[in-house]
């Protein structure tokens, strides 16, 4: 077990990539704290990782807003009595070209994306730094690249990279890793949803021909927060089928 009694706290961990993660951490014996807005979501993942005999505890939460996760980070150091690692996984998107991109889409997308990973971050900084220990693992996208009709969403996740970069030199006199994940076109529910014809031609664009799994990205999760990834900091990994290189 890689992570084994870990305490790791993962936004957006109700479904989708953010459970996924969840999952994975549990499996590798982390102290898992699942935190969305919907409780009801997180409430079942709670039960299912209990029922497979992992730690779970599920914190309905807004991370639009610094004193809830104030709040969040004062009540895992309460129940586990430290915060370990940080998985900046929720995110929203409001798609729109710009002529139709109105005021409150741009808005809700940076303030979820950008502004909620910026706030956990600042909310669990004073518990790594006063052990000299951490990790932060925050989801970009591919798309901060820059995707038609995703004016918001591009600009959030480029956002994460910089904000990623920023913090990196920032903490790492802590020993505190920051680094950041762009999944590219993963297998989820969502995905399923596309129609056929233009999921042929997105699969076209990737070099291995594929969708890549939520799995993998839980994987390369799993290794950015472990102690092996000791001496990676402020990097973006890609996790692409290498549609994007740099």
């Amino acid at each position: 077990m890689r992570l084994k009694d870990k305490v790791a706290i993962i936004t957006g961990s109700g479904q989708g990539i953010g459970e996924g993660i969840a999952q994975r951490f549990a499996r590798e014996g982390a102290k898992v704290v699942l935190v969305d807005v919907n409780e009801s979501q997180i409430k079942a993942v709670e039960q299912d990782i209990k029922g497979k005999n992992g730690t779970a505890m599920a914190v309905a939460g807004d991370v639009t807003s610094q004193a809830a996760m104030r709040d969040l980070v004062a009540k895992v150091v309460q129940e586990f009595g430290t915060v370990d690692i940080v998985i900046n996984n929720a995110g929203i998107t409001r798609d729109a070209r710009l002529h139709k991109m109105t005021e409150e889409k741009w808005d809700m997308v940076i303030n979820v994306n950008l502004k909620g990973t910026f706030n956990l971050c600042q909310a669990v900084a004073p518990v790594m730094s006063e052990k000299g220990y951490g990790k932060i693992v925050n989801i970009s996208s591919a798309a901060r690249m820059g995707n038609v009709g995703q004016t918001n969403y591009s600009a959030s996740k480029a956002g994460v990279v910089g904000l990623t970069r920023a913090l990196a030199k920032e903490l790492a006199p802590k020993q505190i890793n920051v680094n950041a994940v762009a999944p590219g076109f993963i297998e989820t529910e969502m995905s399923k949803k596309v129609p056929e014809d233009l999921l042929k031609a997105m699969i076209k664009n990737i070099p291995m021909l594929r969708q890549g799994t939520v799995e993998e990205i839980a994987s390369t999760c799993v290794f950015l927060a472990s102690d092996e990834a000791g001496f990676i900091n402020g990097q973006v990994i890609h996790v692409d089928g290498g549609r994007f290189m740099f």
